[in-house]
């Protein structure tokens, strides 16, 4: 296990939801596992006026989000976590004199003996990145003589390929690359990870992992709640910018990525890299029509209960053509994957909340049992991200009797049957890798920007384009009907249920 140093983390953005939804909760989950360096302290860096009590008392004490997580544990022990957290009023802009800031930290520094080791983690608006990094510099905290400096920033990673290569360059003025980690959660996910102990430990998989055995590749992201409070940022995002440009073409940069040199942060992400700019750029208006859907959401009734289309959410335009479902099909232009289409979906109020990736591999060239039954037996190699984290493998076996009826069957492994192994959120890990210089789960520069070359043309399309369509679908279905025109060969999206075992029949009896 990699050491922790003695370090100091300092949140701008303190007050905010992150930060006492997933930040303050994840510290806690590695104090309560002793993961933590002896000599730790959070300092939160925020406009409200707090004193280091009074902010306590909010993240820690009177936190809803942790009331379930210290409802037994002893006093001392929470006071203990409590502790280290300290809170700095900036003023009322971000954009100031940092002076008393670095009087505050190295105050702190002294205090806790943190060795001069900093992670400023920016739970802000991506627009002041650059200002804080800016202010930063200008009082020296970015310097790196005495203790390391690292850079934490929240995605949206820009809004486009212009503005993602603005702000890489905006913040290149102030911390090298090597400082900054881009945080993408989803990253932290442990089924995204095995993704890659999957493909390069099993010998049973890396020799079919190519367009000699697959058929397709099918990722879905479904989530069943609508925009919620979101609407007024959802309607200048949309799905293919809120999903798709950043999780989701993360993991398929795992999938089709080479088998790195080694586990080493840099060559995973080099070869990371090298798939993202391996996808093929549709340009072609024709090309990008046939290969790309977009829908929102109508008013429906779901178990009773009318829920609103998009267009009648807060905050969002009444005449609104920003998509909450998108759908895109593409090929990969590299040796392994050539002529293999890859099929992603991301989308709210779907049946059910999931995320999935699906590998389809190819029906034996010669089939000897046949039947309207065998479009179902094609072998799959299901990776469930979120929620009944596992893996499944469909395969089909004989049904005891005379004749050859083919029956599928499942090979499965759960995370939850590892009763005795802690499996961290993702939060919790993706900090505790930073604590200790671990950028392997952390987007670079050049991985962001290939990523945003490949989704800009859908986006100008999908906003400039002759005769592009929105589709509409009620809240609760699997997206608009003309969804499966994408899949080839008069093939369907696998729609799965809230367990990753989805067959006829399956249930929960304990």
């Amino acid at each position: 296990m990699k050491k922790t140093e003695n370090q100091m983390l300092v949140i701008f953005g303190a007050s905010g939801d992150l930060t006492a939804r997933k930040l303050i909760p994840s510290l806690f989950n590695l104090y309560m596992a002793d993961q933590l360096p002896k000599n730790y302290v959070v300092l939160g860096v925020s406009r409200s006026n707090l004193s280091d009590e009074a902010y306590r008392e909010r993240v820690v004490y009177n936190s809803s989000f942790l009331t379930e997580k210290t409802k037994n544990i002893d006093e001392a022990k929470l006071k203990g976590f409590a502790d280290k957290l300290y809170y700095e009023d900036i003023g009322d802009d971000y954009d100031t004199d940092y002076s008393n800031l670095r009087k505050r930290v190295e105050s702190l520094k002294e205090k806790h003996n943190t060795s001069g080791n900093i992670i400023y983690y920016l739970s802000t608006p991506p627009t002041l990145y650059e200002t804080i990094a800016h202010r930063l510099s200008e009082v020296r905290m970015n310097t790196q003589n005495n203790g390391w400096k690292r850079l934490i920033v929240e995605k949206p990673f820009g809004y486009s390929l212009e503005t993602a290569k603005k702000l890489n360059k905006g913040l290149h003025q102030y911390f090298k690359e090597n400082q900054i980690y881009r945080i993408d959660h989803y990253l932290g996910k442990e089924t995204v990870q095995n993704l890659l102990v999957t493909r390069f430990s099993n010998s049973i998989f890396e020799p079919l992992w190519n367009r000699n055995y697959i058929q397709h590749v099918e990722i879905t992201n479904a989530e069943s709640v609508g925009v919620e409070k979101r609407g007024g940022y959802y309607d200048k995002s949309g799905a293919l910018r809120d999903m798709f440009q950043n999780h989701l073409l993360q993991i398929v940069s795992l999938v089709v990525m080479e088998p790195p040199i080694g586990s080493e942060a840099e060559e995973i992400r080099n070869e990371k890299v090298k798939a993202l700019k391996s996808l093929r750029i549709m340009t072609d208006e024709k090309e990008l029509a046939e290969n790309t859907i977009r829908a929102q959401y109508v008013g429906s009734t779901i178990k009773g209960e009318t829920v609103k289309g998009y267009r009648d959410e807060d905050g969002v335009d009444p005449n609104s053509t920003t998509e909450t479902y998108a759908a895109v099909k593409f090929y990969v232009d590299n040796w392994r994957w050539h002529g293999v289409p890859f099929y992603v979906r991301t989308a709210k109020r779907m049946p059910t909340k999931v995320t999935e990736i699906v590998i389809h591999f190819k029906k034996p060239h010669h089939q000897i049992f046949k039947g309207s039954e065998m479009q179902e037996m094609d072998n799959k190699l299901i990776v469930r991200i979120q929620p009944d984290e596992g893996i499944l493998i469909k395969f089909g076996v004989k049904v005891p009797g005379q004749g050859f009826k083919v029956e599928r069957a499942n090979l499965d492994f759960y995370y939850s049957s590892l009763v005795e192994t802690y499996v961290m959120e993702a939060y919790e890990r993706l900090l505790l890798d930073c604590m200790q210089g671990d950028a392997t789960l952390y987007a670079r520069a050049d991985e962001v920007e290939a990523a945003w070359e490949f989704v800009d043309p859908i986006l100008n399309y999908w906003k400039n384009g002759k005769d592009v369509r929105m589709y509409g679908y009620g809240a609760g279905a699997w997206g608009p009907e003309n969804a499966d025109d994408l899949i080839e060969e008069e093939g369907y999206w696998r729609n799965p249920s809230e367990n990753l075992a989805d067959d006829p029949g399956y249930c929960v009896i304990c």
